[in-house]
């Protein structure tokens, strides 16, 4: 039942994250802002989460991860009633902000959660975790497809008031001794780790980003979306896969498969092509993220990982913002043939992680 309910609150998270882009539309009509308003709208929900990943690691250090997602939800319930109750851009930006530190809260939450009762079982676990967010990024447009602004984010709020109710019936976990130590900052694994996520954000985010602009070339709408439903769902499968898998050699295949994919879908304009690339896309991002955080988990250990996790997740979160604004710049200045660039430099960035912790201390 407890793990039933962690992977809910992980798809809660990403349809947070994903219900805002078939809204913007309306909001625009409704507040007459344009293209670079709502940008930020967006981007705020990032700007949320990096405040709220170490505000959710100073938690952890001082009680049980129950009580950090249950303030992580509250937080994210303010959030939904300031776009439920209207008001225009004046509550919506602090709203969304609300939103994406609650977001930050319910990651490390639901991580530290897993840690603390699953103890041997932490990487298969948490693999389960990473695939249900492929699941939220599918549920959060489900949700928006009610129409209007108050009708979504009044469907978000009632999940988020469910899945309250049943995380107050699980109690709190078994405590587990947590700490942060800055030198695990320098260690070889983690700067592999990180390098790892920054890839995975920077793929994501360049395939989210100015990629459907190039497909719009030969697909609808529709279609484009259907592209992207398949991605997530091969990513979220291929996460949770790879829980039995050693953490290295999945995140060394991610390091090939993100840029492939990325770089075949703007080298081409044709769609059994774009298929193929959104399923290479979807794999590696979805092995990558899990075995980046394998690669954390093995280097850093429960004992001294609060700080460490913290940072590893930041690291997502800057790469995911860089992402759209890379890969649109390389697309506009090269064309859409060039955009396999942006997560090519990060894969190299992998590769000498790799090489640098192969070197003898």
């Amino acid at each position: 039942m407890a793990y039933l309910v962690l992977l809910a609150l992980a798809a809660l998270d990403a349809a947070g994250y994903s219900i805002i882009a078939p809204v913007v539309p309306e909001i625009g009509d409704q507040t007459g802002a344009g293209p670079g308003v709502m940008g930020a709208l967006v981007a705020g929900f990032a700007v949320g989460q990096a405040v709220g990943y170490p505000l959710a690691g100073r938690g952890i250090q001082r009680r049980h991860a129950v009580g950090v997602l249950l303030a992580s939800l509250a937080l994210i319930v303010i959030g939904d009633l300031g776009f439920v109750a209207g008001g225009g851009l004046p509550v919506y930006f602090p709203a969304r902000l609300l939103q994406g530190i609650g977001a930050g809260g319910l990651w490390i939450g639901v991580c530290f959660a897993v840690l603390e009762r699953y103890p041997g079982e932490e990487f298969r676990r948490l693999t389960g975790i990473l695939g249900m967010y492929s699941v939220g990024a599918i549920a959060g447009p489900a949700m928006a497809a009610v129409g209007g602004i108050r009708g979504p984010f009044l469907i978000h709020l009632g999940a988020v008031l469910v899945l309250g109710a049943a995380l107050t019936s699980l109690g709190a976990g078994e405590p587990v001794p947590v700490g942060s130590d800055r030198s695990a900052l320098r260690s070889s694994g983690f700067w592999l780790a990180s390098a790892g996520i920054l890839l995975v954000a920077l793929g994501l985010g360049t395939f989210d980003g100015p990629l459907p602009l190039h497909f719009a070339e030969e697909l609808s709408q529709a279609q484009i979306s259907a592209l992207y439903v398949g991605s997530a769902v091969v990513a979220g499968v291929a996460a949770t896969a790879s829980g039995r898998l050693p953490p290295r050699l999945i995140l060394g295949a991610a390091t090939v498969l993100i840029p492939l994919g990325i770089a075949l879908a703007g080298l081409t304009d044709t769609v059994p092509v774009w298929l193929v690339a959104a399923g290479l896309a979807g794999l590696g991002v979805g092995i990558g993220e899990a075995g980046a955080l394998g690669v954390l988990l093995d280097t850093i250990g429960t004992e001294r990982i609060v700080l460490a996790m913290v940072v590893w997740s930041q690291i997502w979160a800057i790469g995911y913002l860089a992402g759209p604004a890379a890969g649109g710049g390389v697309a506009q200045a090269l064309g859409f043939g060039a955009i396999g660039l942006v997560p090519l430099v990060a894969s190299l960035l992998v590769v000498a992680s790799f090489l640098r912790g192969a070197r003898p201390a």
